[in-house]
């Protein structure tokens, strides 16, 4: 018998290899509205990676190597992985960047080694009819694989509750922005930052360790 996770990345990877198929590799196929709002995500997770010396980063929820792309004009880094649930969306991942240097994809639902960052975007809103309390155990433990796979620090976002009620959907989930910096302080780091000026209903955690 499947345990309520094992269920539910079986779903979301239903869910998201259904938007590739209808799609495909755009960010339509990942569900992000279109390429500048995936664009101005990518560009909250910048001020997490240094500009000039080489570094290692693990993409949970990868799709099909967006980000990969993105780096490669702003933050080349050392090496790359792109991990996500869905079969389809790392198949998509490989032709894309097929005999990309220092870049490999993994399907699994956490990075297999540790990298200097880690970076989740977008894979903590469609909830798929999960309760809060079902949806915000993944999230914490989504939280917890970046903390563990990550040596200088890791960066994710989330739909924030702060949005406009009336367009305010069922199946997607609203993360309360202070209650997860607050999380973030407590658990992780005493080094934090909240960006939730970027014009978008939504907001970016970016968690830098100690090293």
């Amino acid at each position: 018998m499947k345990n309520a996770k094992t269920e539910l990345l079986g779903d979301v990877a239903s869910y998201y290899a259904k938007k590739l198929a209808q799609h495909g590799a755009t960010p339509l196929g990942v569900d992000w509205n279109g390429a500048s709002g995936q664009h101005l995500r990518f560009e909250q997770f910048l001020s997490l990676l240094p500009e000039n010396q080489p570094f290692t980063l693990n993409d949970l929820g990868c799709g099909y190597g967006a980000l990969l792309g993105f780096l490669r004009e702003n933050r080349p880094a050392a090496g790359y992985l792109g991990v996500d649930v869905s079969e389809e969306m790392v198949s998509a991942a490989r032709q894309q960047y097929d005999g990309a240097a220092e870049a490999r994809f993994i399907t699994s639902d956490r990075p297999d080694s540790v990298a200097d960052f880690g970076v989740a975007s977008g894979i903590l809103n469609v909830r798929l009819g999960r309760t809060d309390t079902e949806w915000v155990a993944y999230l914490e433990d989504i939280l917890e694989i970046l903390d563990s796979t990550s040596k200088r620090g890791f960066a994710f976002n989330c739909l924030t509750s702060y949005s406009d009620p009336e367009k305010m959907r069922p199946d997607l989930y609203y993360a309360n922005p202070c209650v997860l910096f607050d999380l973030c302080k407590r658990r992780y780091s005493k080094q934090v930052a909240l960006l939730h000026d970027y014009g978008l209903y939504e907001f970016t955690i970016v968690v830098r360790k100690n090293t």
